[in-house]
């Protein structure tokens, strides 16, 4: 017996048996459908560059980790910041959610590349996208966490402050042992899209994977045979990330 996301418990068998049916169900829709494609694929051009397509993945896989990184420590500090009892800190971090959230990330890139970071002789594009994809999704991680820190029962706070419980212990002890499987998936969703956010970084010549990959449907003239692994290579990089959140739900399931 395995347990879903739901945790019903389902017999071994018959969720692979399922699993088995989705696979095979989704197989056949796509062969299908790629089989009335009406032109000759021209994979071996594309497969020059594979090289190309390696490095462009590997360069994703640094900047979307390290903006990851830096997002979550963006959204904690912001989400407690909104909290703070210093009323120009708590009212920064509101302007900082509504700007981040009321724009698209391409006008965001644009402006922190060309204006903010040239005004501060800051060149390196690298750094700064991903500066960029943290300050993007630690606006929206730090509304998960607040999200989560205000499910938290009043009457839960007021014992351990009863008990004499600091506000450091509360958090540390009470709030965040609840709130960590509550964000978790919400959380994953946001990491996955800031995995695919980075492609816009594209725009600043920085070169990841989808850079990479219209330079060589620009060589190859090969458009789907160029596109199709870079679909590839983010269901890798995003597939993983939800697999794992999914585990850290099981782990974290007493926190309930």
């Amino acid at each position: 017996m395995t347990p879903d996301s739901h945790g019903d418990r389902i017999p071994a068998a018959a969720s692979a048996a399922s699993w088995l049916a989705v696979f095979l169900f989704l197989s056949l829709l796509f062969w299908f459908a790629f089989s009335q494609v009406k032109f000759a694929w021209g994979w071996d051009a594309v497969y020059t560059y594979r090289y190309k397509f390696l490095k462009g993945w590997l360069i994703t896989v640094a900047v979307s980790s390290a903006a990851m990184a830096l997002s979550l420590v963006i959204g904690l500090a912001t989400a407690l910041a909104q909290r703070a009892s210093f009323l120009p800190l708590r009212y920064l971090a509101q302007v900082y959610m509504e700007i981040i959230r009321g724009t698209p990330l391409l006008v965001q890139i644009l402006i922190f590349f060309y204006v903010v970071a040239d005004a501060f002789g800051i060149n390196n594009r690298y750094l700064v996208g991903i500066v960029i994809l943290a300050m993007f999704a630690g606006a929206y991680i730090s509304e998960i966490i607040r999200a989560g820190i205000e499910s938290v029962g009043e009457t839960q706070l007021e014992s351990a402050r009863a008990i004499g419980f600091t506000r450091a212990q509360i958090y540390r002890y009470v709030i965040f042992p609840q709130v960590t499987r509550q964000v978790l998936p919400p959380m994953a969703g946001q990491f996955a899209s800031l995995i695919k956010d980075s492609s816009l970084l594209s725009i600043i010549s920085v070169n990841e994977f989808t850079l990479n990959a219209q330079e060589v449907n620009a060589f190859t003239f090969s458009t789907l045979e160029s596109y199709l692994p870079l679909a590839v290579g983010y269901l890798i990089l995003t597939l993983p990330i939800s697999l794992w959140t999914k585990r850290l739900e099981k782990r974290f399931r007493y926190a309930t």
